[in-house]
């Protein structure tokens, strides 16, 4: 075997400076490219940290809003409990009411009827007792159509009707109606 000669032995070393060249760049773009993917790897940690951070906080809060909607719903319905109770305790009272509305209507309905029938016996009671009562009369009928309680006979008193006052009057209390025997 020959030995190089001096041009192949320089394109040689000049063949070995360029691939020792190339070996050195593809380490530093392997170095750069490591270091790339160490910064993306520690980048997304501290990404995934915040992320999850964010998700317990985010959680958190979702708890505490379903427990304060939960103690809002309970006290609603409590609210709510206490409102139909009272609804019932009213409606129980506005039965009642009306019971006794319409009772009031029933007593203003047969008061002109009452005020009535007091003016007729009050003056009954000033006439005074019958005179001549063993005598007999020649009409004893009170069906003749002039009987005191003939409906043509009963005579509109708006002007007379007892309030309060005349009921408390010790007169009345002494006034004694009816027959004599």
């Amino acid at each position: 075997m020959s030995s190089p000669s001096p041009v192949q032995i320089r394109e040689a070393n000049a063949h070995l400076v360029a691939v020792h060249r190339r070996v050195a760049e593809l380490e530093q773009r392997l170095e750069a490219a490591e270091n790339t993917v160490r910064e993306q790897a520690e980048s997304l940690i501290r990404k995934d940290e915040q992320l999850r951070a964010a998700t317990r906080e985010i959680a958190e809060a979702k708890d505490k809003e379903i427990y304060y909607l939960h103690e809002k719903l309970c006290k609603s319905e409590e609210t709510i409990q206490r409102f139909q109770n009272m609804v019932k305790e009213k409606d129980a009272m506005i039965g009642q009411l009306q019971h006794r509305c319409q009772l009031l209507d029933n007593i203003c309905k047969s008061r002109p009827l009452l005020d009535s029938m007091l003016s007729h016996m009050a003056e009954a009671e000033r006439l005074g007792p019958v005179l001549g009562m063993g005598e007999p009369t020649t009409n004893t009928s009170l069906t003749d159509g002039e009987s005191n309680c003939s409906p043509n006979r009963i005579s509109n008193h708006k002007d007379f009707s007892l309030s309060e006052d005349d009921m408390d009057d010790q007169e009345l209390d002494e006034i004694v109606f009816g027959t004599t025997v």
